[in-house]
């Protein structure tokens, strides 16, 4: 195992409240990092055993007092996973990477004014399986990585710059969860969480909308507290609602009388006049806020966004969002993007959203988990449409655990409109499985009867007793035959494709050589259990009781490298590639998708050198009536567009310009082109937005690509670019979309893939000025580009 070196442990001294309120701060900064296990020290005496036995005894790595300056000091999050080597010999599934055992730690001062306060930490994921202990003492297993580890660190804290706190975490990542890359280590945000004695509980603020049968609406608020004092406290609970407009809503509070270390649930009802709902084209929330006080001083404030809108599935006829039929436009996705494998930031996962936006995805699956918190904000900041989805099908008290926290952490999210309890379970189509999906569906209504259920079925839909049969809304995976054979025996339950498609394309490709893993990007490949692009969005466009779909998948990602193995590394399902960068799959749902503004694009490229003469097939997407295409001005050839199955033209190749012309009525309302370059002769850095925030969270991507004489991207390039950073920032990755490419993700070289690569960076923790960004390549003329990092608000 390798061994990493660092010269400086980073103690976060924290300031207290006067007031007691509540403190949420980062703890993402300053972590030591050991990849490897280190073993606990062996017992070798009776008195050394009975030591051990006790609180706070922890030995080794785990323990309060143990030499950690040689290990590497790193900031949050962390995939220590994307960090090594592809090695053939490793699971496939997971990308080929190695995970193993690591272990983290970090020092924490607590001042002197915060004894008396309750004190937790938050992990909003660890992957996989996590032990911490706090100070000595072993506080929490973890059996999940996609679930929070809440830990109430009050009573093994201590106090004052000379007793610093040490947390200690091993990271088991070589439990699988999955079958897909999922990464390694402390990969989301961990937080600081400091309250008054009496707080709210994690989760504890309840403010899910609901409409009456008379049309009016309230938010049912209901606050959880608990007292870590010494005797009971009267409080009073207030909670304010704040419009979409900004105006207060609403106001309204309660008293109550909170034990001894027990919770207490106080009830502060909301009556919403003159609602502004929610919807993908206006996403209109709610700003929650309760505020709890005893004689006028404020304890805590928890706050949350919310929205208000309605939601139906019809057997008949599909899905309504506030009465509206809307026909779900899906993709399925998991949690990893070029370059920096699980540890997304948030500024990535808003640009990976972004994209979806741009592709015209009303809808997401997270498949298979819980996504990252800020990732749920997003979708409803964005208006988009969510399953969110279980990753253990299992009834069993530790696991229904984590369905529980997965709804009460996700039920005030306008976007979630589907809890998923399962992916593609043997005993689906077993009284088993019923029995088992029959017990999940009723932890879920407890705690949320406001969004119906379902599971993400791929069979057993027939037989005598089976999930479908234990869940609101049947979703089904592929099984596009059983689509009708299920509606007409059970024409009375809700139904939508869960998953669907599996079509495999290589960006850039355009002829299958499977000796050389490439896949072609005429949407003629895929899975034996899936159906093309356009087969897959035909059967549930055409299905009126379909509610929609969602396609496997909306980005490339790490792993399950079918149709191939070794050396290919990647997957090939992604309508846009690890980057974002778009396949032809993104422009064929884009013509499927996108209904408000008239759309044409060509494909391929139109660099064909030593094929001239020959014919080439060319595949137009579109959502007008006709297309026509021209060749250096010439016609080529007219067809009526098939809104389904797209157009495709034999051409001829000659140099030149190639373009489709879009008509409606007659008239034309679009034109694309495709044309000709010359040779790479200078590289180009396109960066996402104009500048970073200077809090060393916020990330952009960088498209880098080779332009030739007269600036126009060349779609071959293949040079290896080299890269420096300095200044405000630094690179964090990159990427260039090629599932067989072994590069190292966090050196200082990329190779363009089919005329593109990506590099992703990251602004300095409290900084300003300019990061300067330098890309060189041989033969090319290099580039400079600078970013300006202003100061964080």
């Amino acid at each position: 195992m390798r061994q990493f070196v660092i010269a400086l442990l980073l103690i976060f001294v924290l300031p207290a409240h006067a007031d007691g309120g509540r403190e949420r701060v980062s703890l993402d900064r300053g972590w030591r990092f050991h990849l490897g296990d280190v073993p606990f020290p062996p017992i070798l005496t009776g008195g050394d055993a009975y030591d051990r036995a006790k609180a706070g005894s922890a030995r080794g790595a785990a323990g309060l007092v143990f030499d950690d300056k040689a290990w590497r000091t790193l900031d949050l999050p962390h995939d220590w996973a994307v960090e090594g080597p592809f090695v053939a010999t490793a699971n496939g599934g997971q990308g080929y990477r190695p995970r193993g055992i690591a272990w983290y730690r970090k020092a924490l001062t607590l001042p002197e004014t915060d004894r008396g306060r309750h004190v937790e930490l938050e992990f909003d994921g660890i992957a996989t399986n996590a032990t911490v202990w706090v100070n000595g003492n072993l506080v929490s297993h973890s059996w999940s990585g996609y679930s929070e580890i809440r830990i109430d660190a009050t009573p093994y804290l201590t106090y004052g710059e000379q007793h610093p706190n040490t947390i200690a975490i091993r990271v088991d990542a070589d439990a699988m969860e999955g079958w897909w890359y999922e990464g390694a280590g402390m990969y989301r945000h961990t937080w600081l969480i400091k309250t008054d004695a009496v707080h709210v509980v994690p989760d504890g603020l309840l403010a899910t909308p609901r409409q009456a049968a008379d049309g009016a609406w309230t938010i049912p608020a209901a606050v959880t507290l608990t007292n870590d004092g010494e005797q009971p406290a009267q409080v009073d609970v207030e909670v304010v609602v704040t419009g979409p407009d900004g105006q207060e809503a609403a106001r309204e509070h309660a008293t109550a009388s909170i034990p001894v270390l027990a919770p207490a649930t106080v009830a502060v009802p909301i009556a919403i006049r003159h609602p502004q709902l929610w919807s993908l084209a206006k996403t209109n929330l709610y700003h929650v806020v309760a505020t709890v006080r005893r004689a006028g001083k404020v304890l805590d404030q928890v706050a949350l966004d919310t929205g208000l809108r309605t939601l139906r599935f019809d057997a008949n006829q599909g899905f309504f969002l506030n009465g509206e039929h809307v026909k779900l436009q899906g993709v399925c996705i998991h949690q990893d993007h070029a370059g920096v494998g699980t540890a997304i930031p948030d500024a990535i996962w808003a640009y990976r959203l972004r994209r979806l936006k741009e592709l015209g995805a009303t809808a997401i699956r997270f498949s298979h988990n819980a996504p990252a918190p800020e990732v749920l904000d997003m979708a409803d900041r964005m208006g988009f449409l969510v399953m969110d989805e279980n990753r253990h099908f299992n009834p069993s008290p530790d696991y229904l655990r984590q369905l529980q926290w997965m709804v009460q952490r996700d039920r005030h999210h306008p976007s979630v409109i589907l809890w998923s309890v399962f992916n593609e379970e043997p005993v689906q189509g077993t009284e088993v499985g019923y029995q088992m999906a029959r017990r999940m569906v009723a932890a879920v209504k407890a705690l949320d009867d406001t969004r119906p259920t379902t599971a993400a079925m791929n069979g057993g839909y027939t037989t005598p007793l089976n999930v479908a049969m234990a869940v609101d809304v049947v979703g089904s995976n592929y099984h596009v035959g059983d689509y009708d054979v299920f509606h007409r025996a059970h024409p009375d339950k809700p139904f939508t494709s869960s998953e669907d498609t599996s079509a495999f394309m290589t960006r850039g490709e355009f002829t299958t050589d499977k000796a050389r893993h490439i896949s072609a990007s005429y949407d003629e490949d895929y899975a034996e259990w899936g159906n093309s692009h356009r087969q897959g969005w035909e059967a549930i466009a055409s299905r009126d009781f379909v509610a929609g779909g969602f396609v496997w998948t909306g980005f490339d990602y790490r792993g399950e490298p079918t149709p191939y193995e070794w050396p290919s590394v990647s997957s090939y399902f992604g309508i846009m590639d690890l980057n974002g960068f778009p396949k032809a799959a993104y422009y064929l749902h884009q013509a499927q998708w996108i209904h408000d503004r008239p759309l044409v694009h060509i494909e391929p490229h139109w660099n064909w050198p030593g094929r001239e003469g020959q014919p080439i097939r060319v595949m137009v997407m579109a959502n007008v009536e006709r297309v026509r295409l021209l060749l250096n001005g010439h016609a080529v050839g007219e067809q009526q567009v098939d809104p389904y199955r797209m157009n495709t033209f034999q051409v001829a190749y000659a140099p030149g310009r190639l373009e489709a012309v879009g008509y409606r009525g007659g008239k034309e309302v679009a034109r694309s082109s495709v044309e000709t370059t010359g040779p790479a002769v200078k590289l180009e850095l396109v960066p996402d937005r104009a500048g970073l925030r200077g809090d060393g969270r916020d990330a952009m991507p960088i498209t880098v690509r080779a332009l030739d004489a007269k600036g126009r991207a060349v779609p071959l390039a293949d040079a290896e670019v080299t890269f420096a950073v300095s200044g405000a920032g630094r690179a964090i990755g990159h990427g260039n979309g090629d599932p067989t490419s072994h590069e190292d993700e966090k050196g200082p070289r990329r190779r363009l893939f089919n005329g593109l690569a990506q590099l992703i960076v990251q602004s300095d923790w409290d900084s300003r000025g300019v990061m300067t960004v330098q890309a060189r390549a041989p033969g090319l003329a290099p580039t400079t580009l600078a970013i300006p990092v202003k100061e964080k608000p």
